[in-house]
């Protein structure tokens, strides 16, 4: 896993000036990859990110699940409401269900928003 940075805002020039170190870095070599989810406002990654995702993602963090009833389970929460949260944070990238398990992408996400 890795960081992943959240943008919240920001104008098409960030976004510009933001795209053109990334290809100046691949110029030179560098392949680190960098994962950036971008939103246009605060109600934007609000409405993603609610308190009921982020302790989820949490458990996750630290605890993969092998299934989504198994996390339902183990929150103690609706498996339908748990199914929803999964289902928007794997759209997102913040959650992985790939490999027959569902986990967290990110050992730490790290926010940047513009005012």
């Amino acid at each position: 896993m890795d960081d992943l940075k959240i943008a919240v805002g920001g104008t098409l020039r960030d976004d510009a000036v933001a795209f053109l170190g990334a290809w100046h870095r691949a110029e030179r070599g560098d392949t680190t990859p960098e994962r950036v989810l971008s939103f246009e406002s605060w109600d934007g990654l609000a409405h993603v990110m609610t308190g009921e995702r982020y302790r989820l993602l949490r458990h996750l963090h630290g605890q993969p699940e092998v299934s989504v009833s198994a996390l339902a389970r183990a929150l103690g929460r609706q498996y339908r409401r748990v199914h929803a949260d999964v289902a928007a944070l794997e759209s997102t990238g913040l959650i992985d269900r790939s490999d027959g398990s569902v986990r967290a992408t990110a050992d730490r996400i790290v926010a940047e928003i513009a005012l």
